[in-house]
């Protein structure tokens, strides 16, 4: 639906009959943590998320879930590893 609140005109996806169906009843603009993602809308000179209409609350736990400029890193002594395989990977080898 097309939102009327803060970026009015515009598509919105926590839009419904009755208003916005954000807690807040207002999206809330982005934060440091959030410079460089490409879900960030520009609207009237600030700067919110397109996906998350708190983005603050995303970044409680650690990193925002659909962050895109966050890169996922893995390290293989940190994931783990079923001894049964391992043990036939062994004896498949030998």
């Amino acid at each position: 639906m097309v939102c009327q609140t803060v970026r009015a005109n515009q598509e919105c996806a926590f839009m419904n009959k009755k208003g916005c169906g954000f807690l807040g009843g207002i999206c809330q603009p982005i934060i440091e943590k959030c410079d460089g993602c490409g879900k960030i809308v520009s609207y009237e000179g600030k700067n919110y998320c397109s996906v998350y209409p708190s983005p603050s609350s995303k970044w409680l736990s650690g990193k925002c879930p659909s962050a895109t400029h966050i890169k996922l890193e893995l390290n293989e002594a940190t994931q783990k590893i079923n001894p049964l395989k391992a043990s036939k990977r062994l004896n498949k080898k030998a």
